[in-house]
């Protein structure tokens, strides 16, 4: 695997990968890698004869207060991992590379009203700033597919608006969350939690199966299911940002008529200092 820091060496390797009529998949990470990054390291090697990967801990879709600073940063880990993994190419830029003119007057990109909901609602901003970096890695790797976990699956609708609206020429890939025996989903910032917080975060999953079961059952009452299983995540000590029950779609409330398969609920809450995310969606496997 070769590692690349400068934007000018990775455009002469994948143009080289292009001359040979190779695929170029890509898998944008912010490093710190566990087993769900490298199913998607593997789900790239299935689809493409080539795998960039990135590490790139991006300033830009982190507000004030968040751990931007202390996010954990492992790149010796990181490259004997993606070599194992077999990827071609790692790009880890500095800064400067990816933003040359500072951060202080950016060119932005957004997708409106899906960035404010959700997620949105409690990281003002956030979702401008994974938009335009994502997008700027497409155009510094020019792949032809990329690769993302639907553990964030208000960040992976958002990419896919984007390439839509935007018209970009590459296919975007969701893969499934990959799970502790426990049904925690992997996340570099699992590491936050204490012991103690990590016993209790396997509830978010058992909540989020139990609201599914609901649902399944022909229980309609969207609301009631929301609030029942917030007060059973408080119960537990998580302070609960939002649980929604969204169609799978768009992420749009979902109408009466719509089918239960259809639909996705998602939780964000909060144990200790650590914010965690996760979804199930109604189609899939309980």
């Amino acid at each position: 695997m070769k590692q690349i820091q400068r934007l000018s060496e990775l455009r002469r390797e994948t143009a080289a990968f292009r001359m040979a009529g190779e695929k170029i998949a890509l898998v944008p990470t912010m490093g710190n890698l566990h087993p769900g990054h490298l199913r998607l390291v593997s789900e790239a090697r299935r689809l493409a004869e080539r795998v960039v990967v990135t590490v790139f801990v991006n300033p830009t879709q982190f507000g004030p207060g968040e751990d931007y600073a202390s996010y954990p940063r492992t790149p010796e880990a990181d490259i004997a991992a993606l070599t194992q993994a077999g990827a071609d190419l790692l790009f880890i830029p500095e800064v400067h590379e990816v933003y040359p003119h500072g951060l202080g007057s950016l060119t932005w990109v957004e997708v409106p009203g899906l960035s404010e909901e959700l997620c949105g609602a409690f990281r003002p901003g956030h979702f401008r700033g994974v938009a335009t970096v994502v997008l700027k890695l497409f155009n510094m790797v020019t792949a032809d597919i990329a690769i993302f976990g639907e553990k964030d699956y208000q960040q992976l609708t958002i990419i896919r608006r984007m390439v839509a609206d935007l018209n970009l020429p590459l296919t975007i890939h969701g893969v499934p969350t990959v799970r502790e025996s426990d049904g925690l989903a992997m996340s570099s910032r699992n590491a936050y939690l204490n012991a103690t917080e990590r016993k209790s975060a396997a509830f978010l999953y058992a909540t989020l199966k139990s609201s599914v079961k609901a649902l399944m059952s022909g229980n309609r009452l969207i609301m009631e299911i929301e609030a029942s299983a917030s007060s059973a995540l408080e119960a537990q000590g998580f302070k609960v940002d939002y649980v929604a029950v969204r169609r799978s779609s768009d992420l749009a409330p979902p109408h009466p008529e719509d089918d239960a398969s259809a639909l996705i609920i998602l939780v964000a809450a909060r144990l200790g200092k650590t914010r965690l995310i996760d979804n199930l969606r109604l189609s899939g496997e309980i």
